[in-house]
């Protein structure tokens, strides 16, 4: 059974053992004699005391007990620092044992500053408490005041809610300061520094106006300097930032294309260089070989700019290294693939049929898209035609299994019937291989009395690869033919100069399927059937009035023949 005592810290009454009151006395009582001789010894001896109220507090709130024992005067003094402990290391010029984070910071803690304030102390507060300049604080605030005022507001609202460091312990903590003796002293010691600086510039400010507004010319431009260099680094950043959601984009679109390309195919029959060379069995590792030799650069970029903007550490040696290896052998491969993929593309062989239609009463010929699928002899034995599709037609659902390298020239003919020229043109590593690939491939027409159906894709024979097939075909027509060509025909496959939607548009049909065309001796040109002309107001005006002396006369013709029958009437 031990004997308690009642003592009152900072205003809080603590139950304690009388043992443990003994030392915290000889404590503190070789506290105030240590900092009896500073000109704050009242005040410091009392922020000591209140530290020792919160922790004395924390530890009963934390054990879930009434009494301060012992143990828990020993620990508190102990985290506190003893007095001869930090007298040694002024003496000694090193740390005694056991105290390796006597000058170690501490957690900081959000105050406005009383000391460094140009209205509350708000902005040196936040500066302090993130360990920064207060001017870039003070910009942010100033910046924010341009957008509608709302920087004066944050700033009212933090006026009111930040406490103010009043005290010591307050001020220290505010700069994440060790609130121990050891964090007291140097506080004290600091601000005696202040102090001596201050009074050491009372010389300075009896000068002359002279050298004071040297001095503060000095002073302006070195601390614009500053700022202009701290702007710059800022704008560099921030131009960092932009140039990495570039590179991040840039990284995801080679991801997509690489995705489109090598698992959906989307570069086949592409009309534009270089996917014309690579459809072929080298066709996925060029592709992949060329998102290689592109990502690893974009990413390299991405890197250097993540560790320049946010100061994280740069890849090791061994990372780079590897990249390195990999775009090299990439930059090989692309380079190998493509040229054996350009190799089975140095020549171009052609070959032309011609065909002589039928002619057809009164020169008159519709031009139309085939929307029919074509189905091979091996298609039409794995789908069963016969049994399943007898009584139907199989529509073509345009799925790009061909390319759509057509088109059709519309030209006079010099005899009386229409001609259709086939000229199929194909590339290849030499003449012969060239002229072969050009023999290989189909095309679909039909001729139905005056209808004549035209595919919009070629065929090209299975087994054979891309090599840039293509089918111009020339129909040519006896001079005043007139040919109806379909809409659909016309988007789907090149007509030249021939353009539907215009000829349409000049004979205000806009909602016709069709357009109808006359061969003259300049080609075909669009059959006008509708003029159309616009009266100016005068003959508006000139017809109206000669419409109203129509019916006048009309009107004045009747009454004259009632009067007559009336008068006739009357003599009988």
């Amino acid at each position: 059974m031990n004997k308690t005592i009642i003592i009152n810290i900072n205003g809080i009454v603590f139950h304690i053992e009388e043992d443990a009151y003994e030392i915290l006395k000889n404590y503190m009582t070789d506290v105030k004699r240590h900092f009896l001789n500073s000109a704050d010894s009242l005040e410091i001896t009392t922020d000591i005391e209140n530290r020792i109220a919160e922790m004395f507090s924390d530890v009963l709130a934390e054990e879930n007990k009434q009494v301060i024992v012992e143990q828990d005067v020993t620990n508190v003094i102990d985290q506190m620092g003893r007095v001869e402990d930090f007298d040694e290391i002024y003496e000694e010029g090193k740390a005694p044992a056991g105290s390796a984070d006597t000058f170690s910071t501490n957690e900081r803690r959000l105050f406005r500053d009383p000391d460094d304030h140009l209205i509350s102390g708000v902005c040196a507060g936040i500066a302090n408490y993130f360990n920064i300049e207060p001017l870039w604080i003070r910009l942010a605030f100033a910046i924010s005041f341009l957008f509608a005022g709302s920087g004066l507001l944050l700033y009212i609202i933090l006026w009111i809610v930040i406490p103010k460091a009043t005290t010591r312990a307050d001020r220290m903590a505010m700069k994440g300061e060790k609130l121990n003796l050891q964090g007291f002293k140097n506080n004290l010691e600091e601000e005696l520094s202040a102090v001596r600086g201050h009074l050491n510039n009372l010389h300075d400010e009896a000068r002359p106006v002279v050298y004071k507004m040297r001095d503060f010319a000095g002073d302006f431009f070195t601390h614009l300097g500053r700022f202009f260099e701290g702007a710059g680094k800022i704008f560099i950043k921030l131009l960092g930032v932009v140039m990495l959601f570039a590179c991040f984009a840039a990284a995801i679109a080679l991801v997509v294309a690489l995705v489109a390309f090598v698992g959906f195919g989307q570069a086949r029959y592409n009309h534009m260089f270089p996917f014309t060379i690579v459809e072929s069995q080298h066709a996925n590792y060029i592709f992949i070989a060329a998102f290689f030799t592109a990502f690893i650069p974009v990413l390299t970029i991405i890197i250097v700019l993540i560790s320049a903007v946010f100061g994280t550490r740069s890849v090791g040696r061994s990372t780079a290294s590897t990249l390195l290896v990999v775009w090299i052998c990439a930059i090989c491969a692309l380079v190998f693939y493509g040229v054996k993929a350009t190799a089975n593309f140095r020549k171009e062989g052609e070959i032309s049929k011609i065909i002589n239609l039928k002619a057809t009463p009164g020169n008159v010929y519709y031009l139309k898209l085939n929307d029919v699928k074509y189905l091979t002899h091996d298609d039409s034995l794995r789908l069963d035609i016969k049994n399943n599709f007898n009584d139907v037609v199989i529509k073509d659902d345009d799925d790009e299994d061909e390319p759509r390298n057509v088109s059709l020239n519309i030209e006079r003919s010099n005899v009386p019937y229409p001609v259709l020229v086939e000229t199929f043109k194909a590339q290849g590593g030499d003449d012969e291989d060239a002229l072969l690939n050009a023999r290989h491939t189909k095309y679909i027409y039909t001729q139905k009395d005056s209808v004549l159906t035209f595919d919009d894709k070629l065929y090209r024979t299975n087994g054979y690869e891309w090599h840039a097939e293509r089918v111009e075909l020339t129909l040519q027509l006896p001079l005043n033919a007139v040919v109806i060509i379909d809409e659909d025909l016309n988007d789907r496959i090149g007509m030249n100069d021939i353009n539907v939607h215009d000829c349409k548009e000049t004979n205000k049909q806009d909602k016709a399927t069709a357009a109808t065309f006359i061969m003259t001796n300049d080609g075909a040109q669009c059959k006008i059937d509708t003029v159309v002309t616009v009266k100016s107001p005068a003959q508006i005006d000139s017809a109206r009035k000669a419409e109203n002396a129509k019916n006048i006369a009309k009107l004045q013709a009747q009454v004259d023949s009632a009067k007559k029958a009336d008068s006739t009437q009357k003599r009988k």
